[in-house]
């Protein structure tokens, strides 16, 4: 019945998004791919799920997992050991794992670019197959050790994990699939089919594709390494550290379902020496990366200084973050908002790329707004993963435990900001950071234009016959251009708005929060520094990673060279 509800609740938002835009948007209906998502569960007392995850995170807590480097079919261990631990209790460690040093990293290319040879004679229906196979796994077999690992391992709640590590993941799998199938029925016009027949058929790249995925959700990093593999490349997979054993079992999964060896090496590295060495490569074929824009830049200038030396132009793809935001219009619904904003700031502790950051409020309504907003904050229980009654936990690791404190304590100390709700930080037994609010009298401040990826949300309150004049600020004080929403019921406002701030995001959302978005619903990704925008979850991804081969065959003997205006 809740799924009921909030489907008609969706639906409904969407019918008034569209009604608002007129035709600047298309209806486009769910149904219309002829799919369907993954069902997220919902861990309900005496439910199967509930009994299965809590037999998972048992065994997952009880033992340090050993991880190895595998390249090909063979697994290697080095003298550079380094533990993943619980965000949420940091002296406990639950994968045991090794660096590849730059050596491994070359074999392991030398690896790839042979198997890509082989892998991409596989006919495409045994690749679906065993996609198909892999996402049959995710869903049943191993959904709550996948749900389990990343509870403890990137301290998600269990229907965040369910959200990310299960369906999302699945989806990926499944929908890159069933997407690949639909651009695959495509082929160019034969005007006679007797005299000449053109054809399209897609390759992989030869070369090797460099996989860089990041902590935040286990789903990404399936997709970041699985996706080009299923085009017909071989790909060097480098897991995050702190999401480390969730990528392992997914990895594991897709060996059981047939990936073959070769095809994605599981590659733990240090980053910069990762980066330097497939660089270095003329095999390297593409770079698919979600991760800082730092990493990123540097990446892709190496790339450029070594474009002479390499067999293809590289494909680079990359997911960067984002600022993203919260309009808020005076006609707007002040409880939408209020739950809204909460959910997007503060669910896994703002570190979704998505995750709503800044806030933009009309001094009419904020009288009604802030009291809301800080009671709500103030009810969230912030703890073990594993105890359902938290709202979220720990944020990753001590690096991220310092950079966020860090602009809290920035807020603490500048004239210009005030710390309304939280603030608290404590990393003895885990890296803890309270759920924190702060509202900015200065909308260019740092902490309304920098990305923190952390649980704090700044608030301007603007005066509100400055409406335009703030909604410009939007996409004029940060470079960053991911997700962004805002709340009116003032039709004309909204389409106007949704000009404005078409720049702003790559995701937009209308009366709803800026992070959720689903595979096949959504497509995600966005411009400037925020990424290359090519939209994972969406029906063209897939193909960015293909190698397209056009073939003419004709049929008719060519009898002559010259042309018939020649003979007149």
């Amino acid at each position: 019945m809740l799924s009921l509800c909030k489907q008609s609740f969706s639906q409904s938002l969407q019918r008034t998004a569209i009604r608002c835009l007129g035709s600047v948007v298309p209806e486009v209906r769910v149904n219309d791919f002829g799919v369907k998502n993954e069902p997220v569960l919902e861990y309900l007392k005496g439910s199967p799920e509930r009994a299965a995850i809590e037999k998972a995170l048992s065994e997952v807590a009880n033992k340090t997992e050993d991880v190895p480097i595998v390249i090909g079919d063979k697994e290697f261990k080095t003298d550079d050991v380094r533990y993943q631990v619980m965000p949420h209790n940091h002296k406990k460690k639950i994968a045991k794992f090794y660096y590849a040093d730059a050596k491994l990293i070359n074999k392991a290319i030398e690896v790839a670019t042979e198997t890509q040879k082989k892998w991409d004679k596989t006919p495409i229906s045994e690749r679906f197959k065993i996609w198909e196979k892999a996402a049959d796994l995710m869903a049943g077999k191993y959904r709550a050790k996948l749900n389990a690992a990343t509870m403890l391992g990137q301290a998600k709640t269990v229907i965040q994990a369910e959200i990310d590590s299960a369906a999302e993941l699945i989806d990926f799998f499944r929908l890159n699939a069933f997407f690949l199938k639909e651009a695959l029925k495509y082929q160019p016009i034969s005007e006679n089919p007797k005299e000449t027949k053109n054809s399209m058929r897609y390759r992989g790249i030869d070369g090797f594709i460099a996989a860089v995925s990041p902590f935040n959700f286990t789903a990404i990093g399936g997709n970041l390494a699985y996706t080009p593999a299923l085009m017909g490349n071989a790909v060097l997979w480098k897991p995050s550290d702190t999401a480390l054993l969730s990528n392992w079992v997914n990895f594991n999964i897709c060996l059981e379902a047939g990936v073959p060896p070769g095809v994605v090496n599981f590659v733990p590295s240090d980053g910069p020496v990762f980066g330097d060495t497939i660089t270095a490569s003329p095999n390297l074929a593409g770079i698919n990366f979600t991760g800082s824009v730092p990493t990123f830049s540097r990446l892709w200038k190496q790339v450029g200084q070594n474009i002479a030396n390499y067999k293809n132009f590289p494909r680079l793809i990359g997911e960067c973050g984002g600022k993203n935001y919260h309009f808020v219009h005076p006609s707007a619904n002040v409880e939408s908002v209020v739950n809204g904003t909460i959910r997007s700031a503060f669910e896994f502790c703002g570190q979704k790329c998505s995750a709503c950051s800044r806030m933009y409020v009309p001094e009419s309504l904020w009288s009604k707004i802030k009291g809301p907003l800080l009671a709500k904050r103030a009810e969230l229980k912030i703890g073990d993963p594993t105890d359902y009654n938290s709202f979220t936990s720990a944020v990753i690791d001590d690096k991220a435990f310092k950079r966020i404190s860090g602009y809290i304590e920035h807020a603490k100390k500048s004239s210009n900001l005030e710390i309304i709700g939280g603030g608290k930080c404590d990393d003895s037994t885990g890296y803890f950071i309270e759920p924190t609010i702060v509202q900015a009298k200065d909308p260019k401040d740092k902490i309304m234009t920098e990305e923190i990826f952390g649980p704090v949300l700044s608030i301007y309150v603007y005066p509100d016959n400055k409406v335009q004049e703030t909604l410009n600020l939007v996409g004029s004080s940060t470079q960053f251009a991911l997700t962004g929403a805002v709340f009116a019921q003032d039709e004309a406002f909204l389409k106007s708005a949704i000009e404005d701030l078409k720049m702003t995001a790559g995701n937009f959302y209308i009366n709803d929060k800026s992070t959720g978005s689903v595979v096949g619903q959504q497509p995600f990704g966005g411009a400037r520094l925020s990424g290359t925008n090519d939209k994972a979850g969406g029906p063209y991804y897939a193909l960015r990673w293909g190698n397209p081969q056009a073939i003419k065959e004709t049929f008719v003997p060519l009898t002559q060279i010259d042309y018939p205006y020649m003979k007149q």
